[in-house]
């Protein structure tokens, strides 16, 4: 049973950190202002086969920690002018319902 939950918990390592590359693609293609949607669509693809491992990992008995990619994007890869504009438009909703 131990050799399935480490063979289980192989094959998500080594899908997160497939999963990893394949969201990088996609921001390099958003950046550029190319279509991602195939991209998008193995990306849901693998979330999909994601969930069906950690199942079967439960299954198997599997209660311990599951490994995360070692390469996981922790810098913020939103441009600024979406966020400054965001919080221009709460301020000024908040302006308008507060008059009423």
């Amino acid at each position: 049973m131990d050799n399935r939950i480490n063979e289980i918990r192989r094959k998500i390592s080594a899908l997160r950190a497939d999963m990893s590359e394949l969201e990088a693609a996609i921001r390099n293609q958003i950046e550029h202002d190319l279509d991602c949607t195939e991209c998008a669509l193995r990306l849901m693809a693998m979330r999909q086969e994601l969930a069906a491992l950690i199942g079967d990992w439960k299954a198997a008995g599997g209660g311990d920690r599951l490994p995360m990619a070692d390469v996981r994007p922790k810098e913020n890869h939103r441009s600024p002018a979406k966020s400054d504009h965001k919080s221009e438009n709460k301020s000024e909703t908040l302006r308008i319902t507060a008059r009423r």
